[in-house]
């Protein structure tokens, strides 16, 4: 697993087209930069979308602190683990056992942190995009979603972690049967093929037909003002 996503890193940092997290954090550029366009008042979808992650960071790290006070308590509670002569296979020293346990509340306590500060990335994205009458660098904006973004997916990671590691409680050959299964699964879902490219805007169906109305406003407009100037030369002539 740490094999993995070192590679994953390395490939994110010098090949990001072929990861997912590069793909993604592309097209939150691209979403950044179109509701940019929109007027401070009429960006209510961007706080929408904003406000849905922050929902979804915040059940998180709820999960994750409930389960590592849950975790907590049962390694204070428990001198002896019930489960150490029956189901365990390896090493079943007490301190194994702790250091085990110590292991999981570590990546439970990390993932909770992180999906603190990808509330609090969000949290200011949300700040900075519903500002208005001033002019925004999207940049600011940018850093603070992709900022949200990356603790996220740090996040996801210490619960992935988290996942072998819980069944390193059970011995070292159920840990790696769930190592090989994660990293096999989670190379699936890490590479992207989909060409990154920039997202062109198009004109709404609606816009279209207001300027078709307004072009055509204009014409009867100019005929009015036409006719009157050659009945007139007609006249005289």
């Amino acid at each position: 697993m740490l094999i993995y996503h070192l590679n994953l890193l390395f490939r994110y940092l010098r090949y990001p087209k072929t990861t997912l997290l590069g793909f993604e954090n592309h097209c939150k550029r691209e979403w950044v930069e179109k509701m940019m366009q929109l007027d401070a008042k009429d960006r209510s979808l961007a706080v929408s979308v904003l406000n849905s992650n922050i929902s979804a960071a915040t059940s998180l790290s709820s999960i994750s602190l409930v389960l590592s006070s849950l975790l907590g308590a049962w390694i204070g509670g428990s001198a002896e683990n019930i489960y150490t002569s029956t189901i365990i296979y390896g090493d079943i020293r007490p301190a194994t056992i702790s250091i085990k346990y110590i292991t999981l509340l570590a990546c439970f306590l990390a993932a909770f942190a992180c999906f603190v500060q990808t509330t609090r990335c969000y949290v200011h994205a949300n700040f900075l995009i519903s500002m208005p009458n001033c002019v925004m660098p999207e940049e600011f904006v940018k850093k603070a979603v992709i900022a949200g973004s990356n603790y996220w997916s740090l996040g996801m990671r210490a619960l992935y972690f988290a996942t072998t590691l819980l069944m390193w409680i059970f011995g070292p050959i159920p840990m790696f049967v769930s190592a090989v299964i994660m990293v096999v699964a989670l190379h699936h879902m890490d590479t992207s093929r989909i060409p990154l490219r920039p997202f062109e805007g198009h004109r709404d169906r609606n816009e279209l037909v207001k300027i078709g109305q307004e072009l055509s406003d204009v014409h009867r407009a100019i005929e009015r003002h036409v006719r009157p100037n050659v009945d007139q030369n007609h006249v005289k002539n």
